[in-house]
């Protein structure tokens, strides 16, 4: 896309034309001679030729001049426009109560699939949009410029960073497709908010967000995991208050069981999820179903959509040194000419 920095001036190339024109028609002085036979043997046309070529190089040096004033330039449409923006991370549960198959009912009429795979379709509608389970189009972070980072942890009973924030969401995608159900035993969800935390940290936009995905469920399953001593999700919810990162907790666990132990965990679960929320400013949400969970990202991603001012730079391809070039090299062509092969007396 070829633009000017300096619009304006290109309303003076009007002149351009005026100045040509009076070139054409201007008036050169001469000498009296009584008796012309003498130029009879000189070939004819010449002088015409050469005051309408010094008129024509005039003008184009004139026509470049002004084009260079004007600065034209290419943007490079390949380079990232720094700007401030909003930084999310997702902290995705992948323990065994969540990879557990036939417990999230994704779509009416669909067979059930796990928890873990329907967190992964919504955060891929999510980061990039497209057709939700009840029909309707959802348009996702991604923009023209991609100016959200989001980046992804998933954790058992440790953390695994995943992806750090990015810009490049092809690739953050592409690395969350590949990610596997955990094989660790046990449920970490303190020590996971710690390192989105730590994540976001590294990342330079102004605002900061993580997003929580789990059952609530905490389960430290051998002596060693709890002798590391582990954070308590109320913890790391305040050390997130204190950075001010809100934390939006998506709760996943589904319909409350009939069991009586799986009842009071489940229960225990949402009461830490609740306070997670509480605790840094954000907000809890149960999706018990695909379209909850739809919900849920539609309404976080209303939620996070504010306007922030900065100032946006992007690189151009200034192309004023070509036409000042041209310029120069026609003004100095004519007057080269007109002192040698198209010289004139007087």
């Amino acid at each position: 896309m070829f633009e000017f920095a300096n619009p304006a001036i290109l309303l003076s190339l009007p002149l351009v034309s005026l100045l040509f024109a009076y070139w054409l028609r201007r008036k050169r002085s001469a000498l009296r001679f009584g008796d012309t036979r003498a130029f009879a043997g000189l070939p004819s046309g010449r002088a015409n030729r050469a005051r309408v070529l010094g008129a024509v190089l005039r003008a184009l040096g004139l026509l470049s001049l002004v084009i260079a004033a004007a600065g034209p330039r290419v943007p490079d449409l390949k380079t990232r426009i720094p700007t401030e923006s909003i930084a999310i991370m997702i902290v995705l549960d992948t323990s065994g109560s969540m990879v557990e198959p036939g417990t999230f009912l994704w779509q009416e009429g669909s067979p059930k699939i796990s928890r873990h795979e329907a967190s992964k379709r919504a955060f891929r509608l999510f980061v990039a949009g497209g057709e939700a389970p009840d029909g309707t189009h959802f348009e996702g972070r991604s923009t023209e410029r991609g100016t959200d980072a989001i980046g992804l942890v998933t954790f058992e009973m440790w953390p695994h960073p995943v992806c750090p924030p990015t810009l490049n969401h092809t690739v953050l995608l592409h690395i969350m497709e590949g990610t596997k159900p955990g094989t660790e035993d046990g449920s970490n969800i303190g020590d996971a908010i710690v390192e989105g935390l730590i994540r976001l940290e590294k990342a330079t936009p102004r605002r900061k967000v993580l997003i929580l995905i789990s059952d609530g469920e905490l389960e430290y399953p051998d002596k060693e995991a709890i002798e590391r001593k582990p954070l308590k999700p109320r913890q790391a919810a305040q050390l997130a208050a204190n950075l001010g990162i809100p934390i939006y907790v998506i709760d996943a666990g589904g319909e409350l069981p009939t069991n009586k132990d799986d009842l009071q965990r489940r229960r225990d679960g949402r009461e830490i999820n609740g306070a997670i929320a509480n605790i840094t400013g954000g907000q809890l949400f149960d999706a018990n179903n695909g379209k909850e969970l739809l919900n849920v990202c539609k309404t976080i991603d209303g939620l996070e959509r504010q306007p922030i001012l900065s100032n946006s730079y992007r690189r151009y391809v200034e192309l004023y040194p070509w036409f000042a070039g041209a310029a120069l090299g026609c003004m100095v062509l004519v007057l080269v000419l007109e002192l040698t092969r198209w010289r004139r007396i007087p």
